[in-house]
């Protein structure tokens, strides 16, 4: 069948699905893209499901136990119900997504799976990954092939197992620079999710890529900890706290950010507890927003040259306070991935599409600029549904 889907994509650009379940533990980003496993051709439908607040705790119960357990003896007990609760909201997602869509029919679906410990490499040693995700349930329920563990074999050759989405950015460039007619591409894509990484692109270099730091995740930690919500809308508190600023001086000096890239980054490498226990509720959310904002700067500051467009995705372009924070550093070039006619929110998802299309085709997801590994690689698994 894996050759089937071969001469599928010789034959021309197919649908494929792709998803995404954020650190955040919102929900489900789904996203249908149509591609060769090179260009982007077409963008299809897009929806995010929330989860429920049961299938919300149950994913928290098994981060929780996954941090706690941190490799060490068996494997807890709430990862194979966490991993089929989320697998199947991910399966409804689809349906309900696939509802609304009259084009073709996808031919794959790229399924990312939940996060909940990742363990870069140190000193020689191989890192290691977890994503919570039933591929086999879940290409059973949408009775179509499904390629999922896309980071493993990257961390298995010696990678940092992120940022993956790179080769996506590079290719939503591509389509810009195509749309724009001066065939130049450049700039950086950066993802505001629960961690921040960026990818940064310039005609003559390679692109290059790696976690920033903290993004949205400690700040909605530290706003769910109040029982003010699930995260700070328009910035609510940060806007109404003060920044302590020696705290930052003190955290930017932390050795993850001076390392070299490539590097990456466990969601709760930077947590509110470790950051912000000590203050109010507003000063903890301004603190930790502006920390995300400096590491953002800080990060991007390190390339080679300064970007001519900076285009903000994920949730964390609807923090107005972090939004802020890069407007003053990078002005107009500073844009909002609808003003490409990007969909901000659904990137993420769409780049899981776009690596299972790649993975079918044996061609690379992960780069030495971008992971770390010793040389250009594919990754995944594939499964059929069951008849």
């Amino acid at each position: 069948m894996s050759n089937h889907l071969v001469q599928l994509f010789k034959r021309g650009p197919q649908w494929v699905l792709g998803f995404m379940s954020g650190t955040s533990l919102d929900g489900v980003d789904v996203a249908l893209i149509q591609t060769d496993g090179e260009r982007i051709h077409a963008f299809g439908k897009w929806i995010t499901i929330s989860y429920t607040s049961a299938q919300r705790q149950t994913l928290s119960t098994a981060t929780k136990d996954a941090l706690n357990w941190n490799w060490s003896g068996p494997r807890p007990k709430s990862f194979a119900n966490a991993e089929k609760v989320m697998t199947i909201a991910h399966a409804d997602a689809a349906k309900k997504l696939l509802e609304y869509w009259d084009g073709e029919k996808p031919v794959l679906a790229g399924f990312h799976g939940q996060t909940v410990l990742h363990s870069p490499p140190i000193e020689g040693q191989k890192g290691k990954t977890l994503q919570l995700g039933d591929g086999q349930l879940l290409a059973n329920e949408l009775g179509m092939p499904v390629v999922f563990d896309l980071r493993t074999a990257d961390m298995e050759a010696g990678g940092q197992g992120a940022p993956l989405a790179p080769v996506y950015h590079t290719a939503l460039l591509e389509r810009a620079a195509r749309e724009r007619g001066d065939g130049e591409i450049g700039g950086v894509v950066l993802n505001l999710g629960g961690v921040a990484n960026f990818t940064w692109q310039a005609e003559g270099y390679a692109p290059i890529a790696f976690d920033t730091g903290p993004g949205n995740g400690p700040i909605d930690e530290w706003i769910e900890k109040h029982g003010k919500g699930a995260f700070d809308e328009n910035a609510k508190f940060a806007l109404a706290g003060r920044v302590h600023e020696d705290k930052i001086e003190e955290w930017i000096k932390h050795p993850y950010f001076h390392a070299k890239p490539p590097k990456s980054l466990d969601r709760y490498d930077f947590s509110s507890e470790k950051l912000v226990s000590d203050m109010s509720l507003e000063d903890g959310a301004a603190t930790l927003t502006a920390f995300s904002a400096r590491t953002i700067l800080h990060s991007i500051a390190q390339m080679p040259s300064r970007p001519n467009l900076v285009v903000a995705t994920g949730g964390g372009r609807h923090n107005p306070m972090i939004m802020q924070y890069l407007s003053e550093e990078f002005g107009d070039a500073l844009v909002d991935a609808s003003v490409l006619g990007w969909r901000g929110d659904a990137v993420e998802a769409e780049a899981f599409a776009y690596l299972a299309a790649r993975s079918v085709l044996d061609l690379p997801i992960s780069f030495p600029e971008t992971t770390g590994v010793e040389k250009p690689i594919s990754g995944g698994q594939l499964v059929m549904p069951a008849r």
